[in-house]
């Protein structure tokens, strides 16, 4: 038997992750799929590149391919497509030389013995030497031909090998640095799959880069639909460790790709009463999860897998390779320096793409026009399929009508950096006559017009380059003023925003909300507030944004004009425990509603689905009912919508006794408000000089409060934060929180870095002390841990 190196067809089980250079990326990566790790992956085998070389060089090809592409300018469109045509043309002219023909037929006649169809239907799969690799895909650069038959199995080898030379391989090669003479192209023979459901699985977000979850995206029939992006998928979100599913999200799915009766595919409609029905049974996500996982595990990095689901139920995996956007080295952090101005919405869609991108709007139907294109355009079309990878490159954006953050093109626009929206519907239509228009890949959202932000340019964070040091403790940032928000983004690299404040957007608006709307003006608090909020939003995006309604503190809403006539009579003698909070927000909901108003615009309009919302000085359990069923009525529910969290302040005595019966309402968070918890707990007004000594944080009721709290909470999977200075000024005070079990603190923009590094420092010592054992018995201020947690001894 020859040795690999010298053979000319292999067998799939033959193969492991290191025949690379003999058979390419996806044919050694099913090899080891199949061998290391017994993955389901159909039978098949694999023609070499050793035999693509033979008979490249056997006809004079090489020498001519060689000649056509020096000196080629692949950005000039026209050229580019001539030279492809021209190379393809004279391959699949070429015959196949009888040793080599003879060998293929003799192997697939061996196949269909094994399968017990002596005519089995086949899919004939190009696979390059150079692909999937850590740090270049080459998605859907070289061609795949499904059920294909004995009769058309030496043109469809063929045809693979001519398509190393399609216009958008030759250009990513340029793009990607690799010497065209130096890539070789093997040919995989695999067993067609009738596939029932098909998809792609990512064992990390494709666009965020969140690393605990597997992102599912599936349809009917086959594969090809999702990966080339004519259909928009069901999309599963999984949890990694735990298999849970997260989310679904089921697509209307109007159309399917299925083998025609002469063998080649089409796509025929999906009946009426199938279309938004699940493409996977519960079942079958956790089954693809579990085996992408263990895929991921194997290979030590994120993963991009094909599979397919056959009419019996059973699961194939049809392809693996390593996620190139997320798995590599982070670049130094980008944000906008300017100021976003409102722009009207002209369409929403899936971003898959982060990043901005403004230009005229360039409707091309079909790629044979692509070379309209111009640099700068926004390329608008129905899918995004590899074929436009010629002109991604010298697009500003690309928008579709159709894609899921799976399909092919998704992955190379990460890839090359440019920003992509997918799955809008009608982009064709309604951006036929567009003109000028601004994408937003991280959000979907496309805009009217050239969004009026200052370039882009490179942040020197303030910590290290490869980013600030990991903690489990979530370090939040507090922001009151939106316009800096950009700047706090960049220069804190903080976790999100733990505490957005209401009050300075309504402050500057300059006078009271109840004079504004009398004077009509509803609409321009509305707007004013989405701006705001969205500023915070963008600038963070993807990191969660925590904002708190207005407090709505009467002597603090007195001097502001129309101040005198609307809040007077709300001053009562101690306007700290007055009329203010939630309570407010009943007597007066027109207002709340305003504030709610904009919180869905950010979310839906924008796209921005990291604002969450929390509730400030929550006192009773009926009163926050009445709040929840507002926000409800105005179409935010955290029940609803997985994306959307609710939380409330904790600074009232009562929510502290009360902690376990809102966890049971359903909130997902709280935060500590520790200036009016120690107030209200002692007695002591905050803000009379004369009581100042007896004005203690980390008085031990207090911290019992905190203690209690963050327990009942942790039972609950409810997560804690403190929005308060002490534990950037107190180390034993972070340090008693983070053995309490709290998630995350927020603090002021400047103390984020050295909180963190103190995060990170007391993480070690704890995980230390672990590791040693023995009894620890820490302290806060003069306090034991002990008698902090005092009802344990009760419970002794």
């Amino acid at each position: 038997m020859p040795a690999k190196s010298e053979a000319g067809i292999l067998w799939i089980e033959e193969l492991r992750k290191d025949d690379i250079p003999l058979v390419g990326g996806k044919n050694a990566n099913l090899g080891e799929l199949h061998g290391a790790i017994g993955a389901p992956v159909p039978p098949g085998f694999c023609i070499t590149a050793k035999v693509y070389r033979e008979f490249m060089e056997d006809a004079g090809l090489d020498k001519k391919v060689d000649k056509i592409l020096k000196d080629l300018d692949t950005s000039n469109l026209s050229a580019l497509l001539q030279a492809s045509e021209k190379i393809r043309e004279m391959i699949e002219k070429t015959p196949i030389p009888e040793r080599i023909i003879s060998k293929i037929v003799e192997t697939y006649e061996e196949l269909a013995r094994k399968c017990g169809k002596p005519d089995v239907l086949v899919a004939v799969r190009s696979s390059a030497t150079a692909e999937d690799l850590p740090d270049a895909s080459f998605a859907g650069q070289q061609d795949t031909f499904l059920n294909v038959g004995p009769e058309d199995l030496g043109e469809k080898v063929r045809a693979c090998w001519s398509s190393l030379f399609t216009s958008r391989a030759i250009a990513y090669r340029e793009e990607k640095g690799f010497r065209h003479e130096e890539v070789l192209l093997s040919v995989g023979v695999m067993e067609m799959v009738q596939a029932r459901s098909s998809g792609v699985t990512f064992t990390i977000e494709p666009v965020s880069g969140e690393t605990n979850k597997i992102i599912i995206n599936a349809a009917w029939g086959l594969g090809e639909a999702v990966v080339s992006g004519r259909v928009t998928p069901d999309e599963y979100v999984v949890d990694k460790h735990s298999l849970e599913i997260l989310e679904r999200h089921v697509a209307a799915k109007k159309e399917k790709c299925v083998r025609r009766p002469e063998g080649d595919t089409d796509y025929i409609e999906v009946p009426e009463d199938m279309q938004s029905v699940p493409a996977l049974t519960d079942e079958e996500v956790i089954l693809i999860a579990e085996e992408a996982k263990n895929i991921e595990a194997h290979y030590g990095g994120a993963q991009d897998i094909e599979w397919a689901i056959d009419d019996e139920g059973k699961l194939f995996i049809l392809q693996a390779r390593p996620e190139t956007v997320h798995s590599q080295e982070a670049p130094i952090e980008k944000v906008a320096t300017g100021e976003t101005v409102r722009a009207e919405i002209l369409l929403k869609g899936l971003g898959v793409s982060p990043g901005v991108g403004s230009g005229p709007a360039n409707v091309v139907m079909n790629v044979s026009e692509m070379g309209k294109v111009k640099a700068g355009d926004i390329l608008v079309t129905t899918m995004t399929t590899p074929d436009w990878v010629p002109v991604m490159k010298i697009s500003s954006a690309i928008v579709t009508d159709s894609g899921g953050k799976t399909c092919h093109a998704a992955i190379v626009s990460r890839e090359l950096g440019i920003p992509c929206v997918v799955g809008t519907n009608n982009a064709t239509e309604v951006l036929a006559n567009a003109g000028d228009i601004s994408v937003d890949g991280a959000t979907g959202v496309i805009y009217e017009g050239i969004i009026a932000r200052a370039k882009e340019e490179a942040v020197q964070p303030v910590m290290a380059a490869a980013g600030p040091e990991p903690t489990a403790t979530k370090v939040y940032v507090n922001i009151s003023i939106p316009e800096i928000a950009h700047k706090v983004a960049a220069e804190t690299q903080a976790d999100g925003v733990g505490l957005l404040r209401a009050e300075h957007m309504m402050l500057s608006m300059g006078k009271h909300p109840r004079l504004l709307l009398e004077e009509g003006g509803a609409e321009i608090m509305v707007e004013k507030f989405t701006d705001g909020i969205r500023t915070v939003a963008e600038a963070f995006f993807p990191r969660p944004v925590v904002y708190r309604f207005l407090d709505f503190k009467p002597d603090e809403f007195l001097e502001m004009p129309g101040g005198e006539k609307y809040e007077r009579e709300n001053v009562g003698p101690n306007p700290m425990i007055g009329y203010r909070g939630q309570h407010r927000y009943m007597k007066e909901d027109d207002i709340f509603r305003l504030e709610l108003q904009a919180i869905r615009r950010v979310r839906q309009d924008y796209g921005l689905n990291n604002v969450w919302v929390m509730l400030p000085f929550v006192r009773t359990l009926w009163v926050f009912r009445e709040a929840v069923r507002i926000m409800r009525e105005e179409g935010l529910d955290n029940r609803a919508d997985k994306d959307f969290q609710l939380w409330i302040m904790v600074e009232v005595p009562s929510s502290v006794f009360l902690i376990e019966e809102f966890c049971q309402e359903g909130i997902e968070g709280i935060s500590f408000g520790t200036n009016d918890l120690t107030m209200l707990i002692l007695g002591v007004d905050r803000n009379d000089a004369k009581v100042q000594e007896l004005y203690d944080e980390r008085d031990l009721a207090v911290l019992r409060a905190l203690a209690y709290c963050i327990t009942i909470c942790r039972k609950h999977g409810v997560t804690t934060s403190i929005c308060g200075q002490a534990p950037s000024v107190y180390p034993d005070y972070l340090e008693f929180l983070l053995r309490c079990g709290s998630t995350s603190i927020s603090v002021l923009p400047d103390s984020v870095v050295s909180a963190r590094k103190m995060v990170a420092a007391l993480e070690r010592k704890i995980q230390m002390e672990q590791v040693v054992g023995g009894k620890i018995s820490p302290r806060v201020a003069k306090f034991p841990m002990d008698d902090i947690f005092f009802w344990r001894k009760m419970q002794e």
